[in-house]
């Protein structure tokens, strides 16, 4: 995983949804993470995946 802790994950993916990709899928297929490792870890902390704005959110 990018990392272990979930806030730099948020950090670490929010920003390489803005600047690299348009999709959760397509991040995790060209760094082969896990789709649902990253979804659940960030649903831990209040965070939830917006397909339409492309980040996460708390929420």
């Amino acid at each position: 995983m990018l990392s272990d802790n979930p806030y730099i994950l948020l950090s670490i993916v929010n920003t390489k949804l803005r600047d690299m990709y348009s999709s959760l899928e397509e991040l995790c297929n060209d760094l082969d993470e896990d789709f649902m490792g990253i979804v659940s870890t960030l649903k831990e902390v209040g965070y939830w995946y917006d397909r339409e704005e492309n980040q996460f959110k708390r929420g």
